[in-house]
């Protein structure tokens, strides 16, 4: 009878051991992206910065880039949701990108905050649209943009792209503010 005692008690002990060992992911049950409906101050203040101090670098370097990548002939609420948080993700994917690797020190020192935040807010896109829209084709608009960010990444400079992505990040703000607001974009 001790026998089977010490065995019910091994048993159960062993049993919550091998549960704590393997922890259950508990999956997303909703999205909520209405935290960058207004960005934080303190995140859109660090943007700013770096784009102020990019514009300096500019002006320095004297860099021409013709790059009319976020010139676009239609508006972000004229997408579906799902659309509209993949063009984002796809902005945010080249800005991080260009973040990555600055072309100064300088700009390498003033984008690490912006980075963090950019990054976070791209993870956050990914999990939503993985979550509401996990089989989501693009419309013809989108994938046509989509298709001219890849020429564009493969055809221009690191400097350009660099200067395009940095130049248009309030657009790139303004494009997540839209997506956020969901179908109350307008």
């Amino acid at each position: 009878m001790v026998c089977y005692g010490v065995t019910i008690i091994l048993v159960g002990t062993l049993g919550s051991l091998l549960v704590g060992a393997f922890p259950q992911v508990t999956p997303k049950k909703s999205c909520s992206l209405s935290k960058y409906q207004f960005p934080a101050p303190s995140e859109l203040k660090a943007v700013w910065r770096m784009k102020e101090q990019f514009e300096d670098i500019m002006l320095l370097t004297n860099r021409k880039c013709n790059t009319r990548l976020f010139h676009r002939k239609w508006d972000i609420a004229e997408l579906s949701v799902p659309d509209r948080i993949t063009l984002v993700e796809a902005e945010l994917d080249l800005t991080i990108t260009v973040l990555t690797n600055p072309t100064t020190q300088r700009l390498a020192e003033t984008c690490q905050q912006p980075l963090a935040f950019l990054t976070q807010v791209r993870e956050d896109l990914r999990d939503c649209l993985a979550l509401e829209a996990p089989s989501h084709q693009p419309s013809g608009k989108l994938r046509h943009w989509l298709q001219k960010l890849e020429t564009a990444k493969k055809k221009e400079t690191a400097g350009c792209l660099e200067a395009s992505a940095i130049l248009h990040i309030f657009q790139v703000l303004n494009d997540l503010r839209c997506a956020a607001q969901r179908e109350d974009c307008t």
